[in-house]
């Protein structure tokens, strides 16, 4: 197999079946492409109380900067229904110019393409002029504890440094060359639980509906509106995910009920300060709209998930140039420079470099029948591989 091809070096990845916190052969697939080409491979292995050991990689060639990191996953989210596919979800099959399988887009595909893309590079130019480095998670799709914030302390202790950073997640919505992302929002969870007195639902005198309460207080946290919106970013936004009494009886009036909510936020916010905005709503609710008139005020607590999103955007002309021209230059496409969608593994990496991402097109990650079209990833390799030679380029003479 020639690493410099990139429908090959997917096939090989797919065809490992690490669905998370399973590392299924990915990394040593992934291990054995890129030794041949001088990279120093290590392995290293991240855990935490409670929850499953992840096996992490990380690769490097050259010793000098500049250095530019390429990071990504190889975790994959579960296939479902495996009967459902058209194709084996982790065969890895051909058909009508797509690969199908489990990861093809999300980000098996990117990690593929800029193998082959260095591997390229080497042939053509020799050995980069800086350093190139691969920094991959088996623990994205998962909580992502052991993965790239454990993997990135580690690498930061042992010295490594870096002056950029690319992450191959799928940024297209249509097609390639449409998206590049230079940040994200924030995101923030949290649960409240109302508590009212339990009673029957024919004397309401006697109880407090907890449902009361807890509409008003949701009510609260999705109107008004957290703000307008930023040049960069849109509006923030908060959705109740979940309403939840537990109540079967339909003549009982329930004395507890509990919702749940997520805030994507730009960076008009930090996670502290919405936090503060959220309670401030949640407390002026609970006080102007008692469970029912004349009664105290709503008794509510309050719980935090863990481990919130910071949101941040990448000012790095440089980089965000150099990329920029190459989807150009490859595509004739001027992409959008965004800061939509969920979290990515780019919110820690952001306290370590400027980084980017770019990747194939996402309209098939996590659904039955993942896959990419094969000339896509012929097309993001010749993308990946103008913008190393650029970057290098461009870093070298600042």
């Amino acid at each position: 197999m020639s690493v410099a091809d990139p429908v090959a070096n997917l096939q090989a990845l797919i065809r490992c079946p690490s669905v998370t916190p399973a590392e299924g052969g990915a990394l040593t697939g992934l291990e054995t492409m890129l030794k041949p080409l001088g990279f120093t491979v290590e392995r290293m292995v991240a855990s935490e109380p409670g929850m499953p050991d992840i096996e992490n990689l990380y690769a490097r060639i050259g010793t000098d900067g500049p250095h530019l990191m390429f990071a990504g996953h190889t975790d994959v989210v579960p296939p479902g229904d495996e009967a459902s596919w058209s194709h084996p979800p982790f065969a890895a099959e051909i058909a009508d110019g797509e690969l199908f399988g489990r990861g093809a887009v999300d980000m098996k595909g990117g990690i593929a393409c800029f193998v082959a893309a260095v591997a390229r590079h080497i042939e053509q130019h020799g050995a980069p002029k800086g350093s190139i480095s691969f920094l991959i998670t088996g623990d994205e799709e998962g909580p992502a504890v052991n993965g790239t914030t454990k993997l990135l302390k580690w690498a930061a202790e042992k010295g490594e440094r870096w002056d950029a950073c690319l992450v191959g997640e799928p940024t297209n919505p249509d097609v390639l060359g449409d998206m590049i992302k230079i940040g994200r929002r924030g995101s923030v969870s949290g649960k409240v639980v109302v508590h009212g007195v339990q009673g029957h639902a024919a004397y309401p005198h006697l109880a407090d509906n907890a449902v009361r309460g807890a509409l008003s207080l949701a009510s609260s946290l999705m109107d008004p509106p957290f703000d307008t919106g930023t040049p960069e970013f849109p509006a923030s936004n908060l959705e109740v995910t979940t309403l939840d009494v537990g109540n079967p009886a339909t003549n009982v009036v329930p004395e507890k009920a509990t919702f749940a909510f997520n805030i994507r936020f730009n960076d008009t916010w930090t996670a502290d300060t919405v936090k503060a905005e959220i309670l401030r709503r949640l407390d002026a609710a609970a006080a102007t709209n008692p469970l029912r008139p004349g009664r105290d005020s709503t008794r509510y607590e309050m719980t935090w998930a863990d481990r919130p999103s910071h949101v941040f955007l990448t000012r790095n002309d440089a980089l965000i140039g150099s990329l920029t021209a190459s989807v150009k230059d490859i595509t004739g496409k001027e992409p959008k420079l965004s800061t939509t969608g969920g979290t990515s593994d780019a919110r820690f990496i952001k306290d370590y470099c400027p980084v980017v991402e770019f990747g194939l097109v996402g309209q098939t990650m996590h659904m039955v029948d993942e896959r990419v079209a094969v000339a896509d990833l012929e097309t993001l390799t010749r993308i990946y591989g103008d913008f190393i030679t650029r970057w290098f380029a461009d870093a070298v003479i600042r």
